[in-house]
């Protein structure tokens, strides 16, 4: 159990550098991405679901990086 929740964490907090680059959030900070990127894998799994989508482990990858960067661009929009 412990095993897959830091596989998870790891995981998502590389999808939230992934998702830093693609929206130019390179400068926020390592931590902020990798937070982003947990919430973002979160959302992008609900996304996957709802369109009932994914079930790979590389559409789980594109849909979490899409889920991250629509996280960013709302806490981005909502900081404004």
């Amino acid at each position: 159990m412990l095993i897959k929740l830091i596989i998870f964490m790891v995981i998502g907090a590389l999808i939230g550098c992934i998702a830093g680059k693609i929206m130019g959030h390179e400068k926020q900070g390592f931590l902020r991405n990798a937070l982003l990127g947990l919430v973002g894998s979160i959302v992008g799994g609900w996304i996957g679901n709802f369109l009932k989508i994914g079930g790979g482990w590389i559409s789980g990858i594109v849909l979490s990086v899409i889920g991250a960067c629509l996280v960013m661009f709302l806490i981005e929009k909502l900081k404004k």
